[in-house]
């Protein structure tokens, strides 16, 4: 279980920001905590996201480092926009990062991903995810209203393939072991290929095969890749989230490309669109 929360995306971009501002003013945390009558103690915080910054004394911050106009206003709007509680707060119970995982998903732009072993967590069923996720009694007990709670975070989850004005952009390639893996009987197994087919209808979701005959470039695990533009024209780094039976989150710039070329090197070697669809089509004759 986390210990404390991890600040949000929009939590951590504002307070980068913050930071940048004061350094491109030349005034040290010192020198802004004098002139605001605050302890440098509270500079630090709110420059490393580790305490919500009040709008109030965002304004204060500003007017300080002399930014008016439109920047001004889309700083405001970052932190109250920072200031919103997102719905997996109410999850924040769960084991491990996954909550802070969450958050950074649901406002990622881009989100590329291998996977070799399961169905992509945004693309399954309910009742695949129930037993996926009831699978892991087999290393810890978790009751039942844990279960169901854990399938209802992996559903609503799912709500950034579809929301207005701007869905996430899903890109996947997925080894050709996934849609042969039995996960549940037949008929979890042909609900679950029959989902993935009418959901890459969707314009913002592409899906590639990797047939097990083909070459397989890199012989990595699953991994995630969240991808962000910048908002209110404030930069946030690229994440690539890797899980097994712990979670693990890289944000450095040469991890991140490193992750972002071996993609790309199974994109090339996986299907293209079209064919992929025919592939998966064609698997369900498996499960009869």
């Amino acid at each position: 279980m986390s210990a404390s929360p991890r600040p949000s995306v929009r939590q951590r971009r504002l307070a980068a920001e913050l930071r940048r501002l004061r350094e491109e003013r030349r005034l040290t945390g010192d020198d802004v905590a004098a002139e605001l009558s605050w302890s440098t103690a509270k500079v630090s915080r709110i420059e490393n996201a580790r305490t919500g910054a009040r709008i109030s004394d965002v304004r204060r911050l500003l007017r300080l480092y002399q930014v008016n106009g439109q920047h001004h206003d889309e700083l405001i709007a970052l932190a109250e926009d920072a200031a919103e509680k997102g719905w997996w707060e109410e999850y924040r119970d769960l084991i491990g990062g996954y909550p802070d995982f969450i958050a950074m998903e649901a406002e990622a732009n881009s989100i590329k991903q291998w996977e070799t072993h399961t169905m992509p967590g945004l693309l399954q069923t309910e009742e695949y995810a129930r037993e996926v996720i009831s699978g892991w009694n087999a290393i810890a007990t978790i009751p039942p209203r844990e279960i169901d709670r854990r399938i209802e975070v992996r559903m609503r989850r799912q709500e950034i393939l579809r929301q207005s004005p701007r869905p996430a952009e899903l890109s996947v390639v997925i080894d050709e072991s996934v849609l042969r893996r039995r996960v549940g009987g037949t008929s979890v197994m042909r609900g679950q290929i029959e989902h993935l087919l009418a959901i890459t209808e969707l314009n913002n979701v592409r899906l590639r095969v990797l047939p097990l005959e083909g070459a397989h470039p890199v012989m990595e695990g699953s991994f995630i890749l969240l991808e962000f533009a910048p908002v209110h024209d404030v930069i946030f780094p690229d994440v690539v989230h890797t899980e097994s039976l712990a979670v693990s989150h890289f944000e450095d710039e040469m991890t991140t490309h490193m992750y972002r070329l071996a993609y790309q090197a199974l994109c090339d070697s996986a299907l293209d669109y079209a064919d992929s669809k025919r592939f998966i089509a064609a698997s369900l004759g498996l499960w009869r």
